[in-house]
């Protein structure tokens, strides 16, 4: 769950600003930063990003805003569908995104760094 989460929030708030491709991040504590300028930090349950959106987990359940709009993500097992379209497959280290437009992006953890291409 932990490696589905991490996957889609820097994912989700690296596609909001375009650039999901070939993006490591780096967490460290409660702060992420991506290697395309992007930066999230996590209080609790709520996630901010440098772009403005913000990402809230409750359960299984993660709604991400920017703006005027927004996305609900559902976890189940190992599988996350968003409301948008987009589906996400964890196997061990591996998340593969799919983003429902026939484009998919592949994150793997580890340790404290995040790879997306």
């Amino acid at each position: 769950m932990k490696i589905i989460k991490a996957a889609i929030v820097a994912v989700t708030f690296a596609a909001s600003l375009s650039a999901v491709a070939n993006t490591t991040y780096s967490t460290y504590g409660n702060t992420t930063y991506g290697s395309n300028g992007t930066t999230m930090q996590t209080y609790g349950n709520t996630t901010y990003g440098s772009n403005g959106a913000t990402a809230q987990t409750y359960g299984n359940t993660t709604y991400v805003n920017q703006g005027n709009q927004s996305t609900t993500y559902q976890t189940y097992g190992n599988t996350t569908y968003g409301s948008n379209g987009t589906t996400a497959q964890t196997y061990g280290n591996t998340t593969y995104i799919n983003d429902g437009h026939g484009n998919t992006s592949t994150c793997q953890v580890y340790g404290n760094q995040t790879y997306c291409n």
